[in-house]
């Protein structure tokens, strides 16, 4: 059998997974850009990108903006071509509780989504408030429009319209956490998204990081994602994750 060669894109950079809109600083940004390809007896080609951006554009408030991008090909066949942005628009983010507005959009390849938006408010509380540790607790509530390529879903309920639209409530939670004199830095996104009137209707995602810092600007890092929703087109698995390596690169 002829052995694959392999070829390894995992340079920069998984980019720091949270900007904290509690923080001070007026303007932040990262970039992210992750890749893999490997010929020969398989052909698969992976490559995600992300960018994470806060500024304030009035005195008490903060934007915050997260989009991300993710192709795979195995087989010279399109596997994922998925988009995902998320916006929140903070009052007072650096008091101890706080409000915001939210808007989501996104597609899915392989979830046959065509598009999916969001649209809420809500508010959060710091349970803890430091500047090496922080966690924090949100409730929000919003209006959700998904647009499928098909009507035949895993619950025949669902069945017979492309289009499902419910009203959600969502609780979120997320922390940082460094230890050992900064050595090791662990953070934590969470968040359980219901219908609040379709009960089978729901979705969960926790994405747990471990980043072990080089340089100031620089880290190793371990992340795992898990991801579930319980409304998917029919033979289609509920439930995705991912384990990855590779680096942190933050511009403050």
């Amino acid at each position: 059998m002829k052995k694959a060669i392999y070829y390894f894109l995992i340079f920069p950079i998984f980019v720091s997974a949270q900007i904290n809109e509690s923080d001070s600083l007026a303007i932040k940004a990262n970039l992210s850009l992750t890749g893999l390809w490997q010929d020969g007896n398989v052909e698969t080609l992976i490559l995600r990108g992300r960018t994470d951006f806060s500024v304030k554009p009035w005195e008490k408030w903060v934007f915050k903006n997260t989009n991300s991008y993710v192709y795979q090909e195995f087989g010279k066949e399109k596997a994922d071509s998925d988009f995902l942005s998320l916006n929140f628009l903070y009052f007072n983010p650096e008091r101890r509780f706080y409000t915001q507005i939210l808007g989501f959009i996104s597609t899915n390849f392989r979830r046959e989504i065509d598009f999916r938006y969001l649209l809420g408010a809500g508010a959060t509380y710091q349970i803890i408030k430091q500047k090496e540790h922080w966690l924090k607790v949100s409730l929000t509530f919003e209006y959700e429009e998904t647009d499928f390529k098909r009507s035949v879903f895993n619950n025949t309920d669902f069945n017979g319209s492309k289009t499902i639209n419910t009203l959600r409530g969502t609780l979120w939670i997320n922390g940082k956490y460094e230890l050992f004199g900064k050595k090791v830095i662990l953070k934590h996104e969470s968040y359980f998204q219901p219908s609040l009137s379709q009960s089978s209707n729901y979705r969960w995602r926790t994405d747990l990081s471990a980043e072990f810092p080089l340089w100031k600007f620089l880290s190793f890092k371990i992340n795992y994602l898990r991801m579930y929703e319980s409304i998917v087109i029919e033979n289609q698995k509920e439930q995705d994750q991912f384990l990855t390596f590779g680096f942190t690169l933050k511009s403050f």
